[in-house]
């Protein structure tokens, strides 16, 4: 057996790919450096990084087996960077059952300067773009760096000028770090600048800083079940733009959007009114400072004497180190009203990395529901991406419950604070030392099994969306052995290959495993819809902070499930996979590189093939899901959020595009019109539950490109038309039918769908007729579809309702075809935001 008693190490926090390798010796908790490179990367650390490991290693003669401790630079750094870095890392480590230890990026830069002779007083500044700078000072002792204080972001001027004001010359302080390369002449005042090698980590400062770490107790590279890869995070420093964007609204005292000269109103001050309400009746929204009155009425009835006044819950509002949450009542099926009733909110400061709980109340009947639960998680999630990494608070000493509960949280008693509150009762102080959690399964997001446990009946068989007399499939199509229609079948053996793929296009973190049938073994996906549903559609930054906080606990459920499937002991080996598969484009770029990085990972860990497959191929092979013997040819229409095709599929790897969107997707469209609205995000659901109750014939808005000649789509002035619609009515202070517009909208675009359709099927003459992507779910498309089909003598197959969005399932099936054709990637392989759905890849 081979003795696994060596770390790997590496960081892209910048334009520099930084790689270690290092011996572990347990006696004296030593890192012996054995191999190290530092290249630059230029924008291209996915596309390197891996065969530079590769080559590494090779020279140093280590297997990847006796690999037991992965350490990754963890920012704070380039966005894009910093993920390739820790995706790769989780891979890596998952596949191989190592420890993952994260690493700050600037301690390795001190400890760069420090293995080079500096001692004393150093400032690391690395650049944060956006005029931008991480700055963190040191000082250099003779045994090691020591940090002095925590990562922060400034504009890299008034940081300047704070140095300038401080005083400190040449003689007094060291400065390093990758922000020197745009901001030489603003630090140079203040300091002596290091030289340019000394600027980013290299290999041997971060075998360092894990050695400070393993000698101080705060790792041991040995300890896999401590570090496990899932809690290893990029090191953030502020929300997202959105977010940031969402904190200044906050702060107005308004509840609605800003006074008009008239009475239009934009899509986007429609945003406020998108959170929804769960099955639960309980909406989650940042809160504002409109409801600080609402706010310090609870205060007074639940927390006494120390409750806040109006003008305190207001003024710490705008605070750029808090984070507020809150509850309301609502319908689940109804936006959330301006003037919801509150439920509960909580609060915290973030301070020195850790996120102190300010406040937590709850109105007394909707208590022991979980809503504090999950306002502190929501809270914690938020401070997170503030750089807090651990939690405290106060309780008052003679409310067991409250501390009660706190421990379930994970919070412990640290001492007492004698006479804290106003009427001289002790404080209870209690630390958490990681974050709270959302009580969901992975990262805060609930998990969807598309497959049914052995014996169980999960998902929608052909059978049953048959009898929902939504779809037909093509005559003879069955599901043998439970075959790849989420039908539950008796444990069977599986029949390699064993491939797990990867689906992060977008906004699903989503995961699956097939065997060499085609049974998809397991097929999980963990949806980001609620995070992004406040803000009308999804934000491409929080997508793939998203990713990287899921992807590890979405693929060990897809092992498990596996395992379950094949009647062996959870979790199904990583050894036992044959290959790694990914959606490696179109999609957000953001989004992808984190799936991708983390499958070319776990390929090169395991070394078994690595396999790419195109997000909008997927959607075809989803309709063998439903129909596993369904086989081409065959026109299939692509409507979902990005994409509108119309695809003839002479055969499975060859498409010719008969059409496509000139603008804005089906999809997209129906997110546009929803927010215009107010119907919140996703739109597709939300305007089909509506138009159920419309007339369809009640608004005559335009069907562009009817009578085009060709097969093309476009749908922005369709959307336009619907807004103007909207706005008049408004400007006319008339209510708005919403139900007729939905109904009114969503007919147009099934009339033109289904034109486009019949045209398509005339000119080539194919037998069969596909629907592929999230629109597919609409159920007054597929109704027309299958009428349309009827009507000319054509097979219909449609994807079971749980296969149209994005899901692993379709693309695992697209890798099995890959995989028998030998069409494998190198390691260089790397996300794409388009590709062309026509050219072989």
């Amino acid at each position: 057996m081979t003795q696994r008693n060596y770390v790997l190490a590496f960081d892209t926090a910048n334009e520099v790919i930084a790689v270690g390798l290092g011996r572990l010796n347990a006696q004296d908790k030593t890192v012996e450096e054995v191999a190290a490179l530092q290249v630059q990367a230029h924008r291209a650390s996915n596309t390197r990084l891996l065969p530079e490991i590769e080559q590494l290693l090779r020279k140093a003669g280590v297997e990847r087996s006796s690999i037991a401790c992965v350490a990754v630079g963890r920012g704070p750094g380039s966005f894009t960077g910093v993920r390739i870095a820790v995706a790769t890392a989780k891979g890596i480590a998952s596949a191989l059952g190592a420890a993952l230890v994260g690493l700050s990026s600037l301690d390795a830069v001190a400890w760069n300067a420090w293995v080079a002779g500096e001692r004393g007083r150093l400032l690391v500044a690395a650049d944060a773009m956006r005029r931008e700078v991480y700055p963190v000072f040191y000082q250099l002792e003779e045994d090691a760096p020591v940090r002095l204080e925590e990562d922060a972001v400034l504009k890299a001027q008034a940081f300047a000028d704070q140095l300038a004001e401080a005083g400190q010359g040449p003689q007094q302080l060291a400065i390093t770090g990758d922000g020197l390369a745009k901001y030489q002449e603003l630090f140079a005042p203040a300091g002596r600048l290091l030289a340019a090698d000394l600027w980013a980590p290299t290999g041997a400062a971060l075998l360092r800083a894990l050695q400070a770490q393993w000698q101080a107790g705060e790792c041991d590279p040995f300890d896999a079940a401590r570090h496990n890869p899932a809690f290893v995070l990029p090191v953030y420093t502020r929300l997202s733009d959105a977010e940031e964007a969402e904190r200044r609204r906050n702060a107005m005292a308004s509840e609605e959007a800003p006074a008009r000269d008239s009475r239009h109103v934009t899509m986007h001050d429609t945003a406020v009114l998108n959170a929804r309400a769960g099955s639960d009746g309980v909406a989650y929204k940042p809160l504002r400072a409109a409801r600080a009155a609402d706010v310090a009425a609870l205060e007074a009835a639940c927390m006494g004497s120390d409750a806040w006044s109006e003008a305190s819950v207001a003024d710490d509002l705008g605070r750029t180190d808090r984070v507020w949450w809150a509850a309301y009542q609502a319908d689940p099926s109804m936006p959330l009203p301006a003037g919801a009733r509150l439920l509960g909110y909580a609060g915290a400061l973030v301070v020195d990395s850790d996120a102190q709980i300010l406040k937590v109340a709850v109105v007394p009947e909707f208590r022991r529901r979980g809503i504090a639960r999950e306002l502190v998680a929501r809270v914690a999630d938020d401070a997170r991406n503030l750089n807090a990494r651990t939690s405290s608070l106060e309780v008052r000493a003679s409310n067991a419950s409250a501390q009660a509960f706190y421990e379930t949280l994970g919070y412990q008693p640290l001492g007492r604070r004698p006479r804290y509150y106003s009427d001289g009762e002790d404080a209870i102080i209690m630390q958490a030392p990681q974050l709270p959690s959302s009580a969901k399964d992975v990262a805060g997001m609930d998990l969807l099994h598309q497959t049914a446990p052995a014996g169980g009946g999960a998902g929608e068989s052909a059978a049953a969306l048959r009898a929902e007399g939504t779809s037909v499939a093509a005559p003879g199509a069955s599901s043998p052995n439970g075959a790849a229609d989420g039908s539950s079948a008796p444990a069977a053996a599986a029949e390699g290959p064993l491939i797990l793929a990867i689906e992060s296009s977008c906004d699903e973190t989503a995961a699956a495993v097939t065997d060499g049938t085609g049974r998809l073994l397991a097929d999980v996906i963990a949806s980001q819809v609620d995070f992004h549903a406040r803000f009308g559609g999804v934000v491409p930054e929080i997508a793939s902070r998203k990713h990287i906080e899921a992807i590890c606990g979405v693929c060990d459920a897809a092992l498990e499930e596996a395992a379950a499937a094949l009647g062996q002991p959870a979790p199904l080996p990583w050894n036992r996979l044959d290959a790694m598969a990914v959606t490696y484009a179109p999609g957000l770029v953001g989004a992808l590189v984190v799936g991708v990085a983390f499958a070319k990972g776990a390929a090169w860990a395991l070394d078994i093939p690595f396999i790419v497959a195109n997000h909008l191929e997927g959607h075809l092979y989803a309709n063998k899901i439903g129909a596993p013997d369904f086989a081409p040819s065959a026109v299939v229409s692509l409507v979902s959020g990005g994409n509108t095709l119309l695809v003839h599929m002479a055969d499975w790897g060859r498409y010719q595009v008969l059409g496509s969107t000139i603008d804005d997707a089906v999809g997209e469209a129906f997110d546009k019109v929803a927010k215009a609205l107010g119907l919140g995000y996703p739109g597709g659901p939300a305007i089909s539950r509506f138009a159920a109750q419309g007339n369809p014939a009640a608004i005559d808005f335009p069907r562009a490109m009817m009578r085009s000649g060709n097969l093309d789509f476009s749908l922005s002035g369709l959307k336009t038309a619907v807004v103007n619609y909207v706005n008049q009515q408004r400007q006319a202070g008339q209510a708005v039918p919403v139900a007729d517009v939905c109904a009114s909208f969503q007919q147009a675009v099934v009339d033109v769908q289904i034109a486009k359709a019949r045209t398509a099927l005339q000119q080539t003459g194919a037998p069969t007729f596909c629907l592929g992507g999230g629109v597919a779910a609409n159920p007054v498309l597929r109704e027309a579809y299958q009428q349309l089909c009827a009507e000319m003598g054509v097979q219909l197959v449609l994807p079971p309702l749980s296969s149209c969005g994005d899901n692993a399932g379709m693309i695992a099936l697209v890798a099995l075809d890959r995989y028998r054709a030998g069409k494998f990637a190198p390691l260089d392989a790397d996300a794409a935001a388009g590709a062309n759905l026509e050219e072989p890849y």
